[in-house]
């Protein structure tokens, strides 16, 4: 496939204590003083894009001595002062959160019509608290390596560089005393016959803080403008050690994105699994994923695009014009296509995931799609829960698994209404011990165990995208007696039975979510997870 020279970065990086140091990071590639060895296996970006401006924001949270720390990353154009800037750490995992594959656990709601719940009957997820969380400037005309410029962001020293042959510029990194990975020559050398400049960013470890023993780096953020969009990841497999997860999230106003050089598929959305799942969601959904990317080999996955200020279930806050300005929503009015005015429920924010190994060929080019749906607590003219994605007016479209507790008490009523589901019962909730599952995401999921779940026993229903048969399927169901001494069928656990109330555009239903300033806590997980506690709203309801 054609190669794309376009958009070009690293994000959401860490360097682990002990053992070879890790920097998760992929489209450049890390570059360290001494004998240091660096490994990216995985990453989040946050990109912006409107018109032929696109924004880049990544972040380094690195763990060890800042001295070491740099990065090699191919970008289209010189970029300067004006382009690049630092950014608070908040953002990004409040982008992962909201994008995140999510687990919701509902009850069946009295099918006589008692309201015996806490709260809202319909549609209801209980809110979940957050998760505990040297380049000296001079050129060297005799290896072809040209600096074309040179500055200072917050704690980084930044060179833009341009080469002639990827081996000079090879030895040129070299001779500054970065030990460069094993065979990057081939790798660079498309990036430098395409006549993509080099954004390398050292830290100045006296302008460092630490948290700790880990270096507090600040995120950086740069935009440009090109007329294709695109992300280099072959740089990144320098410092592969196998296997590389790759996260990309998207805002555009009113767009989703899809891959243009890669074969593109949805994540298999609105299964109920069994409760066991609740325990060990991150595993349960990495195996979902693997083998959806078992059945389409070299397919990119959809996991999320919805309207970025809204959602249903919230496993956070929505969201913001503060986020989208920390974004670039401030630079994209520089763009070719200037809007006259544009508003937070403009964007859409459009979640990607990739897993591949040291054999990927062609950098992502991305493309615009039209809008889909799927993932809802919502009915199909067949009176049956919609399953998968379909073509939509407005982008709703989440990965969103149940588990669900059928009504076990009495039917005290001729006709009962089965298939309300909401929050748990008061009983329920009085019950020692008990914690509401509330809106789960599946975050950090690169280091997700894998192995640790069979996907035949944990789904309740079959799943013909990926070829999967369920081994667990409820076949008997538990029937309680009505006044008049007849009995009705109890939905197994599981049972895709689903409200029938009309579908909604944009804001879904039974959106809810939970103020930042009333948020229960949280903290900054360090080493692999890597988790941010979430910030959060204040409760909003769908129609």
């Amino acid at each position: 496939m054609k190669h794309v020279h376009t958009l070009a970065a690293v994000a959401a990086s860490a360097l682990l204590l002990g053992g070879a140091p890790r920097a998760h990071a992929f489209c450049g590639f890390y570059v360290a003083g001494g004998d240091q060895k660096m490994f990216n296996d995985a990453t989040q970006v946050v990109l912006m894009r409107m018109g032929t401006r696109t924004v880049l924001s990544m972040q380094n949270n690195y763990q060890g001595p800042p001295e070491a720390f740099a990065m090699v990353v191919p970008v289209p154009v010189v970029l300067q002062k004006a382009d690049v800037k630092t950014l608070t750490k908040d953002v990004f995992a409040h982008v992962e959160q909201m994008g995140a594959p999510r687990l919701v656990e509902y009850w069946e709601q009295d099918p006589c019509g008692r309201d015996d719940t806490h709260g809202e009957v319909r549609n209801m997820s209980v809110p979940m608290p957050a998760p505990m969380a040297t380049a000296d400037g001079r050129m060297a005309k005799d290896l072809g390596v040209t600096i074309e410029a040179k500055f200072v962001v917050g704690e980084y020293n930044i060179l833009i560089l341009s080469a002639k042959e990827a081996t000079g510029l090879d030895t040129w990194l070299r001779q500054e005393n970065y030990t460069i990975p094993d065979g990057a020559v081939p790798l660079l050398r498309p990036y430098v016959e395409g006549g993509m400049k080099f954004f390398v960013a050292k830290v100045d470890p006296k302008k460092v803080t630490f948290v700790g023993n880990r270096a507090a780096l600040s995120p950086l953020r740069f935009h440009y403008d090109s007329e294709e969009f695109a992300l280099p990841i072959r740089l990144g497999l320098a410092n592969s050690s196998g296997t590389q997860d790759l996260i990309v999230n998207i805002l555009a106003p009113h767009q989703r994105y899809e891959v243009s050089n890669y074969p593109n598929v949805t994540i298999p959305t609105n299964l109920d699994v069994a409760e066991s799942v609740k325990d060990k969601f991150g595993a349960f959904y990495a195996a979902l994923f693997d083998r959806t990317v078992e059945k389409n080999p070299g397919a990119v996955v959809t996991e999320y695009a919805w309207q970025a200020t809204t959602c249903d279930p919230c496993p956070g806050p929505a969201l913001d014009q503060s986020d989208f300005l920390t974004l670039g929503a401030d630079v994209l009015q520089g763009s070719s296509e200037q809007p006259t005015a544009y508003g937070n429920a403009d964007f859409v924010l459009t979640r990607l995931h990739a897993r591949y190994g040291k054999d990927m060929k062609d950098d992502l080019g991305f493309k615009e799609a039209k809008p889909i749906a799927g993932g809802r607590e919502h009915l199909t003219s067949g009176g049956k829960l919609e399953e998968g994605a379909v073509a939509a007016s407005d982008n709703n479209f989440q990965g969103r698994y149940a588990v669900r507790h059928p009504w076990t008490g009495p039917l005290t009523c001729a006709q009962p209404v089965r298939g309300r589901w909401g929050g748990p019962p008061r009983d329920v909730m009085a019950r020692p011990g008990y914690t509401p599952t509330g809106t789960k995401p599946a975050l950090d999921l690169a280091f997700a165990p894998r192995g640790q779940v069979v996907l035949a026993t944990s789904v309740l229903q079959d799943v013909p995208e990926i070829d999967l048969k369920t081994g667990a399927r409820l076949a008997t169901s538990a029937t309680a007696s009505t006044p008049g001494g007849a009995t009705n069928p109890t939905p197994a656990s599981g049972s895709a039975v689903a409200t029938s109330e009309p579908a909604k555009k944009k804001s879904g239903c039974g959106c809810q979510a939970t103020d930042r300033n009333g948020l229960l806590g949280g903290a900054l997980l360090v080493g692999a997870s890597g988790l941010i506690a979430r910030r959060r709203r204040r409760p909003r309801r769908g129609a």
